[in-house]
């Protein structure tokens, strides 16, 4: 594996595109946040920014919002997979998403010991249309919201993937 230039530290990770996901979006622009860890109250979490942003680059929509949005934006197909609780793109689509991410995906991040806070505000303060979470007030927040839950209707219409 390639070094990595993001630390494994705790943070806040933006994503924005050379080529947007969507037509109303726009290319080169911040359209999502996200931190790790995630704020636990009852125990601590192993994540970091390292992790996690490799995570959206190589894992599956199952594990990442960003992905699954993506996914969707880009019209891939969702399937339940496994016992048919999760879903993802299935091997062809993640492979043609991460691909895609390789080409158009650009992420910067701050390190930041208590991200929550910071991703707080940073959503609420900026139109971050790809932030599902803590964002109702954002234009895109319905369309995004409606596409994600057709794409899960449609997989559970299908039998599971294999």
């Amino acid at each position: 594996m390639r070094p990595s230039p993001v630390p494994a530290a705790a943070g806040v990770y933006g994503w924005h595109f050379k080529q947007p996901p969507h037509q109303d979006l726009d290319a080169g622009r911040l359209l999502y946040v996200g931190i790790a860890p995630r704020y636990m109250a009852n125990r601590t979490s192993t994540q970091n920014l390292r992790k996690r942003v490799r995570y959206h680059y190589r894992g599956n929509a199952a594990g990442s919002t960003l992905r699954l949005t993506l996914g969707c934006l880009l019209g891939l197909e969702l399937r339940r997979v496994g016992s048919g609780k999760r879903m993802t793109f299935g091997k062809a689509g993640e492979a043609a998403l991460s691909q895609w991410m390789a080409d158009n995906a650009r992420v910067c991040w701050i390190e930041r010991s208590e991200p929550w806070d910071l991703e707080s505000q940073l959503i609420s303060q900026l139109d971050l249309p790809l932030n599902l979470d803590q964002n109702r007030h954002n234009s895109f927040h319905g369309r995004l919201k409606e596409l994600r839950a057709q794409a899960r209707q449609r997989a559970r219409e299908w039998p599971i993937s294999s």
